[in-house]
């Protein structure tokens, strides 16, 4: 019998598109439904009642909010292509970098892009000081897990490429190469991978989305 493998997402969404990229790198099939955030589906809301937003994975029946839940569920389940390591300790590692990624970067990075003035200048502070810790993590190393992608590379998605088109969207500059040589040689690594690659969304359409929604439309680019 064929199992059932739902992905409740937004297309535009870096937090869908990391469960996405997992699911190409392990070749699995699933069925993606792609969400109206002006209405929500009965079943977005049938499966994540609480926070009703996505992505919500399903499994035969199953059903999983929070995207990091998501990628350790699918990695413990489909064990081809791991994006967690075998040893404890750099299990931990992975998993408080890509927790840190998601309760630090994201805010400092959409204060530096949605502020202004003062306030800009000291959150696009913040955000260098946060990329710099990335910077060093990286070592020698290819990817955050080595030579192969990891958790904390997927959950990274969103400095990867993302980044990037907040930067041209808002007019504002954070990761610059002379600053950030190793993190942005694995933002390119990174995006040249076919099975991420294939699931990122269009860069125009993402920064006309981007614009029209916060009201930067006529921002110059």
């Amino acid at each position: 019998m064929a199992e059932e493998v739902l992905l409740f997402g937004f297309w535009g969404s870096p937090f869908s598109r990391r469960v996405e990229m997992v699911l190409k790198l392990k070749g699995i099939e699933y069925k993606y439904i792609d969400e109206d955030f002006s209405n929500k589906s009965p079943s977005l809301l049938k499966y994540n009642p609480i926070h009703k937003k996505v992505p919500v994975f399903v499994h035969n029946g199953k059903h999983l909010a929070e995207s990091l839940v998501i990628l350790e569920y699918i990695d413990e389940t489909w064990k081809d292509h791991p994006i967690l390591p075998k040893d404890p300790y750099k299990i931990a590692n992975a998993r408080f970098w890509a927790k840190f990624i998601d309760e630090k970067y994201l805010s400092a990075i959409w204060k530096s892009c949605t502020s202004e003035g003062k306030e800009r200048e000291k959150a696009v502070e913040e955000t260098s000081e946060l990329l710099q810790f990335l910077e060093n993590e990286l070592k020698e190393q290819k990817y955050f897990g080595g030579e192969t992608i990891g958790l904390v590379d997927i959950a990274a998605n969103i400095i990867g490429y993302w980044l990037e088109i907040f930067e041209e969207a808002f007019g504002v500059e954070l990761l610059r190469k002379e600053k950030f040589p190793k993190l942005c040689n694995w933002a390119n690594e990174f995006v040249s991978v076919s099975a991420i690659k294939e699931n990122l969304p269009p860069r125009d359409k993402l920064i006309a989305f981007l614009r029209n929604r916060f009201g930067v439309g006529n921002a110059s680019k």
